[in-house]
């Protein structure tokens, strides 16, 4: 396909789905921020605990928040790619899907 020409009638052009990823990005970068503050919140929290409890809570909130952002990159992304959004999907899956390996970095250190 040539430049000058139309998609298919089936395929959503370039011009939604790039303003959709934008949308999306912002909202998933809020997520990540908001899950790494909640993770290095609840580590900060549990250094002042006495016993050893303090790993577990920021391990047990890392990894509660991995599996929202884990979560939402399958059926986000994978919702998207299925209904033939392919950037959208693309960029869903991989932003939450780094923030999910991110946050679960945070909280095994």
């Amino acid at each position: 396909m040539s430049s000058g020409e139309t998609p298919p009638a089936d395929e959503p052009s370039t011009g939604p789905q790039i303003g959709v990823s934008a949308a999306l990005l912002l909202v998933d970068l809020m997520l990540v921020a908001g899950s790494v503050y909640c993770v290095g919140t609840a580590g900060w929290a549990g250094s002042y605990e006495s016993g050893g409890s303090a790993a577990s809570g920021a391990s047990r909130t890392a990894a509660q928040a991995m599996w929202l952002l884990g979560g939402g990159a399958v059926l986000t992304g994978g919702g998207l790619l299925a209904l033939g959004w392919r950037i959208p999907g693309i960029v869903q899956l991989v932003v939450l899907g780094v923030g999910a390996v991110l946050v679960s970095a945070m909280g095994a250190g």
